[in-house]
């Protein structure tokens, strides 16, 4: 998910055939704080739409939408995803598999999750250094199952056995869309007249 650059070059050009000498001269200057008002919407779009896709996004998915403002010289607003969300973002944009942070997806069976519904690093680290615990495939009833397991010893009437913790497993397709190109596209088009008539109003009353 790279960033997005939509043009509003004939948008603008329009609007100049229609303006004053002053106006004219203050065209670049207003541009540039339209479109970065309209990516800042962008921004704010994309990130409630993370909020209401996933259940419970981590924040550092959420932040990690950004903005590029514009300015007279460029003329180009980018709204952009950050490197290593948007590598697992990707798929919820383009489709495919997802991706996984590690060589399996991790499917917790019986364990205590973070408030986000996701294991932590630091959880997965102490399991690793416990002795009661086995990671690895196991041969059971219903095939061969690789994953976290907890060695539980046997007490009155019950014998020893090997409850399975975390299950390891293929990446599956996603089955959820973020539409966020043509969210932003939607966002851009709606909003652009009002960003430019109050961005050309600030420019034409500080002009000198």
């Amino acid at each position: 998910m790279n960033g997005i650059e939509l043009s509003v070059r004939t948008n603008v050009k329009d609007i100049s055939k229609k303006l004053s000498n002053l106006a004219n001269k203050q065209l670049d200057f207003a541009t540039a704080q339209a479109l970065t008002t309209l990516a800042k919407q962008v921004q704010q779009g994309e990130k409630d739409n993370i909020r209401k896709t996933f259940k419970h996004p981590k924040p550092f998915t959420v932040n990690a939408v950004g903005v590029r403002g514009a300015t007279k010289r460029t003329l180009t607003a980018t709204v952009f995803v950050r490197p290593i969300a948007a590598k697992y973002l990707k798929p919820y944009e383009e489709g495919g598999r997802h991706v996984l942070p590690g060589r399996a997806l991790l499917n917790p069976k019986d364990i205590r999750l973070d408030q986000y519904g996701q294991l932590t690093r630091a959880t997965l680290k102490r399991l690793k250094a416990r002795r009661d615990v086995f990671i690895g495939p196991m041969q059971t009833k219903h095939g061969t199952i690789n994953g976290v397991w907890q060695r539980v010893k046997a007490s009155k009437g019950q014998p020893g056995k090997l409850k399975l913790l975390i299950r390891f497993g293929d990446a599956l397709p996603v089955t959820k869309r973020l539409g966020y190109a043509q969210r932003a596209r939607t966002i851009i088009d709606r909003g652009f007249n009002r960003a430019f008539g109050a961005a050309m109003g600030r420019a034409l009353a500080t002009a000198r």
